[in-house]
C-alpha cells in the first residue's frame, strides 16, 4: 500500500469540509414518519449531491428519500476486484440541540481546560473527560457549549469525501472501484431502511461511524424501541376524590417496575439495558419512550418479554387498558453475518496497521447502519471516524484522528480483495 502524504493543504481541506457539514442543521426526528424524518436533512443531502457532482464522480444520484450515492471508478487496468463501499450518515442526534452549530477549533491542544463559552462558563475539561489527555498537541474541533457538534457522523462523511478527492488527485495510487453512500435518519434507527443495496453495487462496505482511533466493529446490540402509553382520567381537582386517574403519577410508578441497575449508566461491556429516552405526561395521558438493547439474542428476547409482562401486571393492578405498549425492532447483531466472511474485517485490520494504527476490534455498545445493511446482503463492519462524547455539548473530534481515518479508507481502496 502506498502511504499518503497528508500535507497542510489536505489537512485544511478536511477541516474546512467538516466545519461546513457541521454547520448545516440536520437533526432527525423519531416522531416523524417521513424519510428523511426532518426537512432540514434535505439541506445537507442536496449539498453533498452537488459536491459529488462537482467532483465528476460517476453515478451520482440523490433519491426521493434523501439517500446520496456515487462511484469512484477503478484505475486499475482490467480490474477484476470486487467493488467495496464506504457509508456514513449525515443526520445528527435529536438527543441534544443540533441547530446553529458553531464549531470552535483549538490548535496544538495543551492538555488543559477548554472554555467553550465565555458567557456561560461552559468548559470541556480533562478532569471530567480524561481521554482528552490523549490528544495533547492535536487540533481539536469542539462545540461552543450550546449544541452538539455532529462529528457523529459528519466526520465520517468528510473523511470519505476527502479520501475520494485525494485518490482522484493522485492517479498514481491504484485502487479498486469504490461505492459511496450517505443516508439520513441513522440516529433514529432507520438509516438503512430505504438504502438501495442493489443500486449501491458493492460486495461489502464499511461504515465510517465509530469513535476512537483503531475501532473496528462487526458485533453490536440487538435493538428495539418501545413506547408505553398510560391512560388516565382528568377530573377537576376539587371534585377528584375517587374519580381522577393521574397518568403522570402512574408513569412514575411504571418506571420503577424496570430494574434500576439495568440502564446505560449502570451497565458496560456486553451487558444490556432498558433506556428511558423521554417522558411526556399529563393527567390524561403519559407516553414513555424506551430503547432496549442486548448483545445476546436470547437475553434480548427475554428483555422484550419482560417489559411486556410489566405492562400486563400494571393492567392487572390498575385495570385492563390502562397501559399499552408498542415495540418496534430496530436492528440485530450483525456478527453472525460475518461467518465465512472474516476477510472483510481482516482487510480493514491490515489497512489500519499499514497506517500505523493498532486495530481495536470490539463489540459496539450501540448500532450502526451496517447492522441492518449486513442483514440486507451488504456485510458492513464499522470503522472509527474520530468523534468523542457523541450526542451532547461536550462532543469533540481531533483533526489528526480524522486524517488517520482518511488514510485507512485509502488503504482499503488499495488493498488486494
Amino acid at each position: 500500500m502506498q502511504t499518503i502524504q497528508f500535507n497542510k493543504k489536505w489537512r485544511e481541506k478536511l477541516l474546512q469540509r467538516f466545519l461546513t457539514y457541521a454547520k448545516i442543521y440536520s437533526t432527525s426526528d423519531a416522531e416523524s414518519e417521513s424519510c428523511p424524518s426532518t426537512p432540514q436533512q434535505w439541506d445537507i443531502a442536496n449539498y453533498l449531491y452537488e459536491e459529488l457532482k462537482s467532483m465528476n464522480l460517476e453515478n451520482v444520484e440523490i433519491d426521493e428519500h434523501g439517500y446520496v450515492y456515487a462511484v469512484l471508478p477503478s484505475n486499475i487496468e482490467n480490474d477484476t476486484q470486487p467493488t467495496v463501499g464506504f457509508i456514513a450518515h449525515y443526520d445528527t442526534s435529536p438527543d441534544f440541540n443540533g441547530e446553529n452549530v458553531n464549531p470552535k477549533v483549538w490548535e496544538n491542544y495543551d492538555g488543559g481546560d477548554l472554555l467553550l463559552n465565555e458567557e456561560t462558563g461552559f468548559t470541556l475539561s480533562p478532569n471530567k473527560f480524561e481521554k482528552l489527555k490523549n490528544f495533547i498537541g492535536n487540533t481539536l474541533v469542539t462545540t461552543d457549549g450550546t449544541t452538539l457538534l455532529g462529528a457523529d457522523d459528519k466526520a465520517g462523511v468528510a473523511e470519505i469525501v476527502t479520501a475520494v478527492e485525494y485518490l482522484m488527485a493522485h492517479p498514481e495510487i491504484k485502487h479498486s472501484r469504490i461505492a459511496i453512500g450517505f443516508n439520513p435518519d441513522e440516529e433514529i434507527g432507520r438509516g438503512a431502511h430505504l438504502f438501495n443495496v442493489e443500486k449501491f453495487g458493492a460486495e461489502w462496505a464499511y461504515t465510517m461511524d465509530g469513535s476512537e482511533t483503531g475501532e473496528l466493529e462487526y458485533e453490536n446490540f440487538n435493538a428495539a424501541g418501545a413506547v408505553v402509553k398510560i391512560h388516565g382520567l382528568s377530573v377537576h381537582p376539587g371534585y377528584a376524590y375517587g374519580k381522577m386517574v393521574n397518568a403522570a403519577l402512574l408513569a412514575a410508578e411504571f418506571v420503577q417496575m424496570l430494574p434500576a441497575n439495568e440502564t446505560p449508566a449502570t451497565t458496560r461491556g456486553f451487558e444490556g439495558f432498558y433506556h428511558l429516552m423521554d417522558i411526556q405526561a399529563d393527567i390524561s395521558l403519559a407516553k414513555l419512550q424506551y430503547i432496549i438493547r442486548d448483545h445476546d439474542e436470547e437475553k434480548y428476547n427475554d428483555r422484550i418479554a419482560f417489559i411486556q409482562k410489566q405492562v400486563a401486571l400494571f393492567n392487572e393492578k390498575h385495570g385492563e387498558g390502562t397501559a399499552e405498549i408498542e415495540i418496534k425492532e430496530q436492528y440485530r447483531n450483525m456478527k453472525q453475518m460475518f461467518e465465512g466472511k472474516m476477510h472483510i474485517v481482516e482487510i480493514a485490520e491490515k489497512a489500519m496497521k499499514a497506517a500505523g494504527i493498532e486495530p481495536q476490534v470490539k463489540a459496539i455498545r450501540g448500532g450502526t447502519d451496517g447492522a441492518q445493511l449486513s442483514y440486507m446482503g451488504l456485510p458492513c463492519p464499522n470503522i472509527f471516524a474520530g468523534g468523542m462524547n457523541f450526542h451532547g455539548p461536550y462532543e469533540y473530534v481531533p483533526l489528526e484522528v480524522m486524517e488517520q481515518a482518511v488514510q485507512v479508507i485509502i488503504n482499503i481502496a488499495q488493498a488486494e480483495k
